[in-house]
């Protein structure tokens, strides 16, 4: 028998050593990260007392207090919750929209046309996700109240400019990928440039308008500090916001109507993000790596 042939078991062993070894540390870095929010949805059903004395325990009997916690959070407060949950709702739908329709476009517009200024607004797209919001946060409040973009229909213009460089970048991946003798037959065909998008481009981009949807839709959704510095409080609050309102000062807090919104405020993204999740792998992929 030869050399080759004994050594082959070895190598065999080593990458199933290696492969369990890795199993176990994805399972349990997949351990970290979920244990934080399962730690929320248990706090949710116990009583303030109970989260005080054993945040880590389980609820018993003494404990848990059910669906009371949630209805405290959503009577809390002198904002009304339920329009916290609308300008929620609407801010990110609208946002997301208008991402996925103005960078689309923009990225099929910069790889078909590739002139220089085209390049070179790619290349500011691409730049700009790498420039640190603290750069821009202390005028952005400013410029906005003047351009009178501080309420929930300007403030999807100013997702637009924060979202723009990696939905492009993304998309334009894509777009590289994409033979252009398609779109040829269809201008052939009497189409216009918007129809070639929306009836040939638009349709084939679809897993990386997945994926760029559900990226955008966590951020936005998620987001406090751009709603916190750029809407008018008194007028306008999202839930990250009015759960941030329910914290009262000398210990008054009641963390169990905390985490119970918290829990709200996490179950229509998950929701999305399980919806969505088989197209968001490969249009990450598809959008960065061909091409």
């Amino acid at each position: 028998m030869s050399a080759h042939a004994l050594t082959r078991p070895r190598r065999a062993r080593k990458g199933n050593l290696a492969g369990s070894l890795l199993t176990v540390f994805f399972s349990l870095l997949s351990v970290a990260y979920v244990f934080p929010v399962a730690l929320i949805f248990i706090n949710s059903l116990k009583s303030k007392a109970a989260i005080s004395a054993a945040p880590f325990a389980l609820p018993d009997a003494g404990s848990f207090v059910g669906i009371t916690n949630f209805l405290n959070g959503i009577a809390s407060g002198s904002y009304p919750f339920y329009r916290s949950v609308l300008y929620s709702f609407f801010i990110t739908l609208a946002s997301t929209l208008l991402i996925l329709l103005c960078t689309g476009m923009c990225a099929w517009y910069i790889n078909r046309v590739n002139s220089r200024i085209c390049r070179l607004f790619y290349l500011l797209c691409a730049v700009s996700m790498v420039v640190p919001f603290q750069t821009v946060m202390y005028t952005l409040p400013q410029v906005a109240n003047r351009l009178h973009l501080d309420n929930p229909y300007g403030i999807t213009v100013i997702y637009l400019g924060f979202g723009a460089g990696l939905a492009v970048f993304l998309f334009s991946g894509f777009v590289r990928s994409m033979p252009a003798e398609i779109e040829e037959a269809a201008l052939i065909d009497g189409c216009t440039p918007p129809q070639t998008y929306f009836r040939v481009v638009l349709p084939i981009l679809r897993p990386t308008v997945i994926s760029v949807s559900i990226l955008e839709l966590m951020w936005i959704w998620n987001d406090y500090l751009l709603p916190y510095m750029v809407l008018d409080r008194t007028q306008y609050m999202t839930i990250p916001i009015q759960i941030q309102y329910l914290n009262a000062g000398y210990g008054q807090t009641d963390i169990g109507a905390m985490m119970a919104m918290i829990v709200f405020s996490i179950i229509p993204i998950v929701v999305f993000y399980l919806v969505g999740q088989k197209g968001i792998v490969s249009g990450i992929i598809a959008g960065a790596v061909k091409g």
